[in-house]
């Protein structure tokens, strides 16, 4: 993701008592900051603001939280923080897997919120930019980094960012044995509160996704199971070579 000079901050929340204290927060902290109160209009405003960061709500008006990060681009130069005032944890693994960089519950401390939208910008900020490798082959699964595009035998698989920034770890190292823990700091980026239970169902939607591109109805018995392999007791690795 690169980054814009100035440092813009889009606040999506339809409350507006919220939404004033926070950009304002921002404000002071030296973030250029735009307001929106409709999830509807949250893709134009995106166009329009090119933010560095989106703090975005969960429950608005026109389009929820949920729905906005289903349509963001798999490749993007923002990060995004996903509000929510729900503090049950499949919310928040729900958010997570649908490409949110960070979470926050309501109500929070506004310095809390300052110091995410900091650590998301550093984060951002100072990742690499060149792709050193545009093309990882593994058989006959090719993952383009540039484009960020999965594809079996020539046939487009649709992930989410992290099902593909996990599928990029695990097959950029095959052979290579991950743990859980390993897998959350490396492809969500910080300190993972939730359960290692989400790299589970990661690696189960890649098996599928992947298995139905070969063509087969269950993955269980998919030569991708044999790609994306349990190492029991341990985590998961991609194997050294095509089976």
């Amino acid at each position: 993701m690169a980054l814009n000079d100035t440092r813009r901050v889009l606040v999506v929340e339809d409350e507006r008592i919220i939404s004033d204290a926070v950009t304002y927060a921002l404000r002071r902290e030296g973030y250029e900051t735009r307001a929106v109160f409709d999830g509807a209009q949250t893709e134009t405003q995106i166009r329009a603001f090119q933010p560095d960061v989106i703090v975005l709500d969960v429950m608005l008006p026109g389009m929820d939280g949920y729905t906005i990060l289903r349509g963001l681009p798999l490749e993007r130069h923002y990060g995004v923080i996903l509000v929510t005032a729900r503090d049950d944890i499949t919310d928040k693994i729900l958010g997570l897997e649908l490409g949110a960089d960070d979470y926050l519950t309501k109500p929070f401390d506004m310095r809390e919120l300052l110091a995410r939208v900091r650590s998301l910008y550093r984060r951002l900020a100072t990742a690499p930019v060149p792709v050193e490798e545009p093309e990882i082959i593994w058989g006959n699964i090719v993952l383009n980094q540039v484009q960020r595009e999965a594809r079996v035998s020539d046939e487009i698989v649709t992930l989410t960012p992290k099902e593909f920034d996990l599928a990029v770890m695990l097959l950029s190292n095959p052979g290579r044995v991950y743990t859980r823990e390993q897998l959350l700091e490396s492809v969500w980026g910080f300190d993972y509160l939730g359960a290692t239970r989400t790299v589970d169902i990661h690696i189960q939607r890649l098996r599928k996704k992947f298995a139905a591109a070969h063509g087969e109805v269950n993955e269980t018995e998919s030569a991708v199971t044999e790609v994306f392999h349990t190492v029991h007791g341990v985590g998961y690795k991609a194997r050294r070579a095509y089976p």
